[in-house]
């Protein structure tokens, strides 16, 4: 049996409709679809379809990186389709690992897309410390501010109001308020 997996990374403002149009004209019968960062383990759909495989069936994705983008990841996710006595196949680039050719060109690529990730990580370090030096700060703007953060710690500490209390009049997660309360407590 054929199944086949499509994801997309939840940042991106993609779809899966292209990928699982091409799945399901290859042929796959199960198909399973995620939006999760390809260099995450944690991908629910990704270990679902891995329970289900059985020896003799056939892993098949769009492209390589929808798989992984580390090479460990997509290494580890091989070594156990191959444990099953399953395959891999992916379309876009033509890799079926039935013979050791393919093997070879799958690792080899796995190699370039993991090389394609590091570069990607480092250029953006590199922007954000040039960002860093031209005083502007990266990242999302602050829910509340120094003041806001002096009363919520003074009105938890001193038992005037829950942390859910706060919460709900700051409009803020309770979990904000816990981070802010034990910030204070730790000097930090």
């Amino acid at each position: 049996m054929l199944l086949g997996y499509a994801r997309v990374s939840k940042s991106d403002s993609q779809e899966t409709a292209p990928q699982m149009r091409a799945l399901k004209d290859a042929g796959c019968a199960k198909l399973f679809e995620e939006a999760a960062s390809g260099g995450r383990w944690e991908r629910p759909e990704l270990h679902k379809m891995l329970d289900q495989l059985r020896t003799g069936d056939t892993l098949v994705v769009w492209k390589l990186d929808r798989l992984s983008r580390s090479l460990k990841d997509l290494l580890t996710i091989l070594e156990r389709v191959d444990a099953i006595g399953a395959q891999f196949r992916s379309l876009t680039e033509s890799i079926d690992t039935s013979g050791p050719a393919g093997r070879m060109l799958m690792q080899m690529l796995g190699s370039f897309a993991e090389f394609e990730r590091a570069m990607i990580r480092e250029r953006t370090r590199a922007g954000l410390h040039e960002a860093r030096a031209r005083g502007s700060v990266p990242g999302r703007k602050p829910k509340v501010t120094a003041e806001q953060q002096k009363e919520i710690v003074e009105a938890v500490s001193s038992g005037r109001k829950t942390a859910a209390e706060v919460a709900r009049l700051f409009k803020v997660h309770r979990g904000t308020i816990s981070r802010i309360v034990s910030q204070a407590r730790a000097g930090v």
